[in-house]
């Protein structure tokens, strides 16, 4: 592995401002290499695709380039590649389509570890169509999210299992494949909101046992752009169109209206960043990007368990959950210290943090809002040992 945070902390202009900037869980810093793609883009002539002339030739190439680059990142298929301004637009629109034939008695299984994007669509499916939902737990010690439960949540009314790929909240990374196996059992589609895994581990389409992957390409230092890959292309012909061309075919029954296209181009050139991360990743852009996640994800273990050693060796600290398998999120609160005013002295000391007044989400399973809410952090690709001990050194001045 030759994974070099020096050399990547090179491609990211916006870190000389020197702030530390752990607020990856809102998105992390945009490289240089995508501002420069989607500037490139806003400049070159390129019209509605169509065309036999090069602007409109510029435009198709680049939405074919997108739905490859996407579908490298999960090892999916061109065909099944959705675009869209937001995974969270996008899961709504699926949302809309997928549950067109629902009725009375079928259920959605959705769990307290999701990000509201992932849930709020299916919730809202339910009370159109007068079906049920029922809540996967989290384990309020660990924040796990126990795949033994879904044996007895999932039945053959069960339409579809929403779940996380990584909480970007607690980093707990559920066993997917598990869950799956019990999916498949009773036909049910699963839908994986892979956002803030994305950035930290290979993904697998296959292998997550996914029927849907949604993406959020701003997690990683992508442009302002949102992905849905379908495992099985076929099934987007089998969904109600939200088109306003009524001979669309494949993904674009799923997407509405004119493409940004300088924010593909940039789409584009953000995977390419996530397959170069190893200087020494070669062969295919998918097997580059295997080889360099597997690289950052070896690195950031080793970062955010320092990170969490250390915090548990301040006495005024909790951090919240224990997952086995996580991503670099991390939360954790301040004994007698609102996080809000926590965060406050963090950003005096140069860090960058996120107060969550714990009143949403995993947060209020676990009653944090009782003890002030939580500060919320994030490690990035240019997350450097320094900085860490930076994040360190400032909470312990609040013992």
């Amino acid at each position: 592995m030759a994974f070099d945070v020096a050399r990547v902390r090179g491609l990211f202009p916006a870190l000389g401002d020197g702030w530390v900037h752990l607020d990856a869980p809102a998105g992390m810093q945009v490289p240089e290499q995508v501002a420069t793609a989607v500037s490139t883009a806003l400049r070159a002539p390129v019209s509605g695709p169509g065309g036999i002339f090069p602007a409109s030739q510029r435009a198709e190439a680049i939405v074919d380039a997108a739905r490859r680059s996407v579908a490298d990142l999960v090892g999916g298929d061109p065909a099944g590649v959705v675009l869209g301004p937001s995974s969270a637009v996008l899961l709504q629109r699926l949302a809309d389509a997928m549950t067109d034939d629902w009725f009375m008695g079928d259920e959605v299984l959705v769990s307290r570890l999701d990000h509201p994007a992932n849930i709020a669509p299916w919730l809202r499916a339910t009370q159109r169509t007068g079906s049920a939902v029922k809540w996967a737990e989290i384990d309020i010690e660990t924040c796990e999210l126990p795949s033994w439960q879904y044996d007895e949540l999932v039945t053959d009314r069960t339409k579809l299992i929403a779940i996380t790929a990584a909480s970007g909240v607690v980093g707990t990374r559920p066993d997917l494949a598990k869950i799956s196996a019990v999916a498949r059992a009773h036909g049910s589609l699963m839908v994986v909101d892979a956002s803030s895994a994305a950035p930290f581990v290979p993904l697998d389409i296959v292998g997550m046992g996914a029927d849907v992957v949604a993406l959020s390409a701003g997690q990683w230092g992508g442009p302002p752009v949102g992905a849905l890959v379908f495992r099985d292309p076929a099934m987007l012909e089998r969904l109600p169109s939200c088109s306003v061309d009524p001979m669309a075919r494949g993904p674009e029954r799923l997407e509405l209206g004119p493409h940004a296209y300088p924010m593909l181009a940039g789409l584009v050139a953000s995977v390419e960043y996530l397959a170069d991360l190893d200087d020494a990743a070669s062969g295919t852009r998918r097997e580059r990007l295997v080889t360099s996640l597997g690289s950052v994800k070896a690195y950031q273990a080793g970062l955010l368990a320092n990170l969490i050693n250390e915090l548990r060796s301040l006495r005024h600290v909790m951090v919240i959950g224990d997952a086995m398998r996580r991503v670099p999120a991390l939360a954790f609160t301040i004994a007698g210290v609102k996080a809000e005013d926590s965060v406050e002295h963090l950003a005096s000391r140069g860090v960058c943090a996120f107060a969550d007044p714990g009143q949403h989400g995993v947060f209020s399973v676990l009653g944090v809002g009782e003890v002030g809410g939580a500060i919320r952090v994030g490690l990035a690709h240019y997350t450097n040992a320094v900085e860490v001990d930076d994040l360190v050194r400032a909470v312990a001045e609040l013992g």
